[in-house]
């Protein structure tokens, strides 16, 4: 029994997440530090010494630590594989002419021109707005561009076309976009979390066709925003992406 709670998961089961795993590796590695050094059975330690020898500041500490290793972070970053786990398939994202400046999903919707716009693609609606959101795409792959923009500034137009939902690379500046396109993930990811907090415009899970670097596009913010009970029960609620034309 002692084997069983201090090496295996509880109950057999699996952790929900890498960062529950990470407070469970903790707590028993403090368990196990603490039994050998009082020097007493288990079950002496249990229901003795333990109280008095496993302090607030022991699990303070290991808070301390899983937050230092970017844990935190786990949860929301895995809910895009396991929500929408076929855009990480080889060859179902997209087949980009260029891949530093556009998007070719195959599967996206594109409409005729009309009224100076042309519909390119659709995503779900993070923060709904009173007004559509317009602006210049421009596409943001690595973290030599997040540092370019760091000095030099963010435009006050700014829409940021990102492949993944982490949210990580853009955190430094994400407060300055005026709007997001993220091609993975879901509402309910840590890009999705980040832009609802900021109040960011923001569609996740787009897929888009045809918008290159510098053209004007406008999203659709005005959509109702996708709930995550929406998430759960799959019920599409897609907002459209339009190039604008004129």
């Amino acid at each position: 029994m002692t084997k069983l709670f201090i090496d295996g998961d509880r109950y057999g089961d699996r952790p929900a997440s890498m960062l529950v795993e990470a407070v469970h590796n903790g707590v028993r590695d403090l368990v196990r530090r603490r039994l050998a050094e009082c020097g007493k059975e288990w079950s002496a330690f249990v229901f003795g010494v333990a109280n008095d020898t496993i302090t607030q500041a022991d699990f303070e500490a290991i808070e301390k630590r899983i937050l230092a290793s970017g844990h935190r972070f786990a949860w929301s970053s895995m809910l895009s594989l396991r929500d929408r786990p076929d855009i990480y398939l080889s060859g179902d994202q997209s087949s980009a002419t260029n891949a530093s400046f556009s998007f070719e999903h195959r599967d996206a919707v594109v409409g005729a021109e009309e009224g100076g716009r042309q519909l390119r693609g659709q995503g779900d609606n993070v923060v709904r707005r009173a007004q559509n959101t317009v602006g210049t795409a421009s596409y943001i792959r690595t973290s030599e561009r997040v540092l370019a923009l760091m000095q030099q500034g963010v435009p006050d137009d700014f829409i940021a076309i990102i492949d993944d939902s982490g949210g990580t690379l853009t955190a430094p500046i994400l407060e300055k976009f005026k709007g997001v396109i993220c091609a993975g993930g879901t509402v309910r990811s840590h890009l999705g979390i980040l832009t609802r907090e900021y109040g960011i415009p923001c569609l996740m899970n787009a897929k888009v066709s045809g918008i290159r670097e510098g053209d004007r596009v406008e999203i659709e913010t005005t959509a109702p925003a996708k709930t995550a009970e929406a998430c759960q029960k799959g019920v599409d609620m897609m907002a459209s992406i339009w190039k604008l034309t004129a």
